[in-house]
């Protein structure tokens, strides 16, 4: 029950049992109906739903005017109940009207049965948020920042806010800068997450930390990417990795409980290595929503004439019912591989088995045992589709993890939700142009405690301490067990390149504060939007932020980013260089 000063309830609230009662109710009108000169049907809505009141019909309100209603709920006429409607056995009579605001008529129907172009939706937020999807999204969200935040406060965790205002940081994303008016030439930057302060948390003895925190990024915008967003962060000392996963594992399956509902069905969070994940799936973001994995071929091949399939690896997918295909079908997946790095992609339509029928371009060019081994041990079945790439390791199964997404990824709505952990990730990602190792994830990750001796000798070979959480196909977010050993640090920053002096440049604060005593601690940091979207059935973070901005960077309705006075450009010391110079 929500009662006010000016209403008694909700709309959506209103059931049998208050059949006889008198009602005060507020909200805007969705739809006004009249049935002659002296009667008029309006369904009054508020963010809990839509209830039918009977006015007279000299009464004058207009779609989406903000009225209040008082009146006496009654059982609606026999054969007239609305089962499309939580209220629709009930309605409120012998009404009377009081108007609190008149309204234009709005740009595009309130209704979620109509759709509406997003830049209009967006321009106008203020309307789209009335509309019945966008209040469950919003609700939605809130439910699961609350369930996150007790979950996390229910396992000694203790909330903290970290400055918005920090100094710029080599994390990787480009920073959001911010001038300083007092300090003139000088700048802060808004923080792309709390890394380096939640580690400082740790070193200061706060032990157990977490934040909902607000992170800025000035990276281009996509369906899963915002510049602002919230993700939940959280860092922990004397700890290990398991011990952060299973901190996370409570409070999301908390907030997916508290989004859906108690009973809904979670199958058990699995864990993939990072190279498990690659090897099977082609990702390290993997949907398990489906079945269809990666298949090694390359023992089938390694004695073929074939030069297609002379290469260091030899991996394919088997599509369920892919021998349907027409030929445009299969040259879209061939040039789709192609476009992915894969210098082709063979294809074999499996007929029968018994006897063995099998068709592709390739039928002239492999031998028996090598067409009996591919059906073999791909497993595939009649009338089934065999994609197969041959290239190097890395490639073969990112351009057929791709594969198996357009070719057998359910919907948004559909497969249920599939939570998954990735864990040792390479700790570094490639070399640069000077043949040094590229750091995978930030340089305070620290390595596998069995690799550590592989450092100086063989780094692309070091797996570290970072893990993955995954949700059908999304990553949902990120974290490791950081560095707090000197000498572990030191030779993470050999392998990089990375003398003291450009260490203590770059990251002197916080090896400072190392220095005085950091205890072992990990963390992680989950992307709320994300999590939202999917417990949402969105395609698009856009659909569970309340305002938003467009893919290009910009706010319809604010017409965000805008210039600065010059006033405030000379007070802040900047001068801005024309856009043609």
């Amino acid at each position: 029950m929500t009662a006010t000063a000016m209403r008694s309830q909700c709309c959506g609230e209103i059931g049998i049992a208050d059949v006889g009662s008198k009602v005060q109710l507020c909200g805007w009108v969705a739809h006004r109906r009249d049935h002659g000169e002296h009667l008029a049907f309006v369904d009054l809505r508020d963010h809990t739903g839509i209830i039918q009141c009977v006015l007279d019909g000299s009464v004058e309100v207009r779609s989406e005017w903000v009225v209040r209603i008082e009146g006496t709920v009654r059982r609606r006429p026999e054969g007239t109940d609305n089962p499309d409607l939580a209220t629709g056995q009930v309605e409120v009579s012998q009404c009377e009207v009081e108007v609190l605001a008149e309204a234009e008529a709005p740009p595009f129907p309130v209704d979620d049965r109509v759709s509406a172009d997003e830049m209009l939706r967006l321009r106008h937020r203020y309307v789209d948020l009335r509309r019945p999807r966008m209040q469950a999204n919003i609700r939605l969200r809130a439910r699961v920042m609350g369930a996150l935040r007790d979950s996390m406060a229910s396992q000694g965790f203790c909330e903290v806010e970290t400055p918005l205002l920090w100094t710029p940081t080599p994390e990787g994303a480009r920073e959001f800068t911010v001038p300083s008016r007092l300090h003139k030439g000088e700048f802060y930057v808004l923080p792309q997450s709390p890394q380096l302060a939640k580690q400082l948390l740790m070193v200061g003895g706060v032990d157990r930390y977490f934040q909902l925190a607000r992170c800025l990024r000035d990276e281009d915008l996509r369906a899963d990417r915002q510049f602002e967003f919230t993700q939940l962060d959280l860092e922990a000392s004397f700890v290990d990795q398991a011990d952060i996963q299973r901190a996370v594992t409570e409070a999301v399956l908390a907030a997916t409980r508290a989004a859906l509902g108690d009973d809904i069905d979670v199958p058990g969070v699995e864990t993939f290595t990072w190279r498990e994940a690659m090897e099977r799936f082609g990702t390290d973001k993997p949907d398990t929503r489906f079945g269809i994995e990666l298949v090694d071929l390359t023992a089938v091949f390694e004695s073929t004439e074939v030069k297609a399939f002379s290469a260091p690896c030899v991996k394919a997918i088997v599509v369920p019912g892919g021998a349907v295909m027409g030929r445009s079908q299969l040259d879209s997946l061939v040039q789709q591989a192609k476009s992915l790095g894969a210098k082709g992609l063979a294809w074999f339509k499996v007929i029968s088995v018994a006897p063995l029928v099998v068709e592709s371009p390739l039928d002239k060019f492999i031998s028996i045992t090598e067409r009996e081994s591919l059906v073999d041990v791909s497993q595939a079945s009649p009338g089934d589709l065999i994609a197969v790439v041959a290239s190097d390791w890395r490639t073969a199964c990112s351009v057929l993890g791709q594969l198996r997404l357009a070719t057998g990824r359910p919907g948004i709505h559909e497969g249920g939700l599939r939570y998954c952990w990735v864990t040792e990730f390479p700790m570094f990602d490639g070399l640069d142009e000077q043949g040094r190792p590229q750091a995978a994830h930030h340089p305070f990750t620290m390595p596998h405690p069995d690799d550590v001796h592989l450092m100086a000798s063989d780094p692309l070979s070091v797996r570290s301490q970072a893990y993955d959480l995954v949700l059908n196909g999304w990553e949902l977010g990120s974290g490791s067990i950081r560095v707090h050993r000197e000498d572990i640090q030191r030779q993470i920053f050999d392998a990089l390149g990375i003398g003291f002096a450009e260490a203590e440049e770059r990251f002197g604060f916080l090896l400072g504060a190392f220095r005085y005593g950091a205890p072992p601690h990990g963390g992680f940091a989950v992307g709320v939007d994300r999590l939202v979207a999917l417990l949402a059935g969105e395609e698009n973070i856009r659909e569970v932020i309340a305002f938003p901005k467009t893919q290009s960077g910009t706010d319809p309705m604010t017409n965000a980013p805008r210039e600065l006075a010059p006033g405030v450009l000379r007070d802040l010391g900047l001068q801005v260089i024309p856009r043609n110079s």
